[in-house]
């Protein structure tokens, strides 16, 4: 993806945006006029001529607009800065999207996203970006759908970002797929939109995306579920509603949200949605007899209940199978879920995302053991879907306790993580394919001599194999904004995290944790903390967008027996 530079035209003070393209080139863009009495305008020409035009009179909220060139050459764009905004302007071929991706021409400077050398999360393009959505394996390819504004580094009214990988490490950015609805795009009020959900594969081609419709006040619900499809798995279809409220006689808040969508033990489309009552966070059961999961949902019932941290909201629930086919009932299934307003007592955290396992028959789901999926918290709205052997997740890279109307936030997803069964407990490590981002080894000798390592630009990978399991140490990292250590005691393993001039921060600690391995990725915005292949994972976000610059080990001698440093990067 390239992007092209905005110039001043010799025509009477319009700007231009300036791109050689090939015939045929499909252009989106989003602008607004910049007051109430003039409508904005942009211009297309290829190679001097005529190519179209679009306009809006909504000086309100950017608006989207369609232009196809039909012949190719020297492309121009060209506006006149006094009626009319630009916020994104981004061009590509129909036929071969899915392996070129889009190519940004121009992105207005209050919403580009930032400079970030060598990272390797997934980020948008620009704009906002909070939960994955519609992660699956469509058409031989991993996508990954997203909740997204693309007007401002700022959450507002949803929109679903797409992008597209062979291996989930590696992304094309594709087309914005589903933008709110007319009415809710008008202001740039953050009324609601489409908000989060999953995707199935379509029997032959294509695929079914679950969202939820949001609009504030709207009554009598705030929240319905929708449904709608894509045939080439860019271009999304008119939706239809399939559940226009919540079940009456449960006492349950307004919060009806984040359909997922699976197939059951019993060959049945099974739907997850998250809500709360008085006592606690809720996920509500559905089913359909329909082969497409197009109508007929029918609410079977309550499937689980969080009560232990007060009126929290369950949100963006899944349920994948771990052990064994879905269709075997002697399969263990990991219910995951946030659990929004959620605040642990002991150590301050908030907004925990919490694992279930236990079996699963289509109707009811009965819970072996529980446990935390991240200890840092900062994998929130985690999704998963089974692909192949095992099961596939990923999450934001945020919490909503960090999210201000004021901050630009390094908005990012965490890496991709398996799923498993290991020693009684349900372990996240990365997928296998991370190891392909190594660039090249760093010296890891005067680190283990309690010496200060130089990290360059922080996309690294570290690995601490101690001599005894539980054995203490303290790694400590220099960043420009926080004070960053990961630890690990006989409390257990701790990310050490605190910011000056700020009130204090959470315990992120993994407690009695006595890993022999550790794993640690660091890059700008985060921190991942891999132990014991996963079975304990810490994940926290970072402030600002620079990276960690260097750290430096203490512990006991003879406590760690060996140290790895990787360079990383796309």
């Amino acid at each position: 993806m390239t992007s092209q530079a905005m110039s001043p035209s010799d025509d009477g003070g319009l700007e231009t945006i300036s791109a050689i393209l090939p015939a045929g080139t499909t252009i989106h863009a989003w602008i607004k006029a910049s007051h109430g009495g003039a409508p904005g305008r942009l211009t297309a020409h290829v190679d001097g001529g005529p190519a179209g035009a679009v306009e809006t009179s909504n000086p309100h909220e950017f608006e989207f607009r369609l232009l196809t060139l039909e012949s190719g050459g020297e492309a121009a764009f060209s506006y006149d800065p006094v009626t009319t905004n630009v916020s994104v302007l981004y061009a590509f071929r129909q036929p071969g999207v899915l392996e070129e991706g889009v190519r940004l021409l121009y992105v207005k400077p209050s919403n580009a996203a930032p400079e970030v050398t060598d990272g390797y999360h997934f980020r948008p393009p620009f704009g906002w970006m909070n939960d994955p959505n519609g992660f699956g394996r469509f058409g031989g390819r991993a996508h990954l759908f997203y909740q997204h504004y693309p007007h401002s580094l700022r959450w507002n009214n949803m929109h679903w970002g797409h992008a597209v990988s062979d291996d989930y490490l590696h992304w094309t950015h594709l087309p914005i797929f589903l933008p709110p609805s007319d009415e809710l795009a008008a202001r740039a009020d953050g009324r609601g939109g489409a908000f989060s959900g999953s995707a199935i594969a379509l029997d032959g081609a294509g695929i079914r995306i679950f969202f939820t419709e949001h609009m504030k006040d709207r009554e009598p619900e705030e929240q319905v579920q929708c449904t709608a499809t894509s045939r080439d798995l860019v271009n999304v279809e008119p939706a239809s509603l399939i559940l226009p409220a919540r079940p009456a006689g449960l006492g349950l808040t307004t919060d009806f949200r984040d359909p997922y969508v699976f197939m059951g033990p019993d060959g049945k489309w099974k739907m997850l949605l998250g809500t709360r009552d008085r006592e606690g966070g809720v996920i509500l059961l559905y089913e359909t007899d329909d082969p497409a999961a197009a109508t007929g949902w029918t609410f079977l019932g309550m499937l689980h209940r969080e009560n232990r941290f007060g009126m929290t909201a369950a949100e963006c629930p899944c349920l994948v199978p771990l052990d064994g086919p879905a269709s075997d009932l002697s399969t263990r299934w990991a219910l995951i879920f946030g659990l929004l307003t959620s605040r642990d007592p002991a150590t301050g955290r908030r907004n925990m995302t919490l694992a279930s396992v236990g079996r699963f028959d289509g109707r009811s789901f009965s819970v072996e053991f529980e446990q935390e999926l991240d200890f840092g918290t900062d994998a929130y709205a985690f999704q998963a879907f089974l692909d192949g052997s095992g099961p596939v997740g990923i999450a934001w890279l945020a919490n909503w306790t960090d999210v201000s109307k004021d901050i630009d936030m390094a908005t990012a997803m965490t890496l991709p993580r398996r799923l498993a069964l290991r020693g009684g407990a349900l372990i996240t490590p990365p997928i296998t394919g991370v190891e392909s981002l190594r660039q090249r080894r760093l010296n890891a000798d005067g680190l283990l001599v309690g010496g200060t390592v130089d990290l360059a630009n922080g996309a690294v990978e570290i690995l601490l194999t101690l001599h005894e399991a539980g054995n203490a140490f303290r790694l400590a990292f220099e960043h420009p904004e926080a004070a960053v250590a990961v630890e690990l005691n006989d409390d257990g393993l701790s990310i050490l995290f605190s910011v000056t001039n700020t009130k204090a921060s959470p315990r992120y600690i993994a407690a009695c944790a006595r890993p022999s391995n550790i794993r640690i990725f660091l890059d700008v915005g985060s921190i991942e903390v891999f132990a014991d292949d996963g079975r304990w994972t810490g994940t926290k976000r970072l402030p600002g967008f620079k990276g960690i610059s260097s750290m430096r080990l203490s512990a006991p001698e003879g406590n760690v027996r060996a140290a790895e440093i990787w360079q990383l990067g796309l």
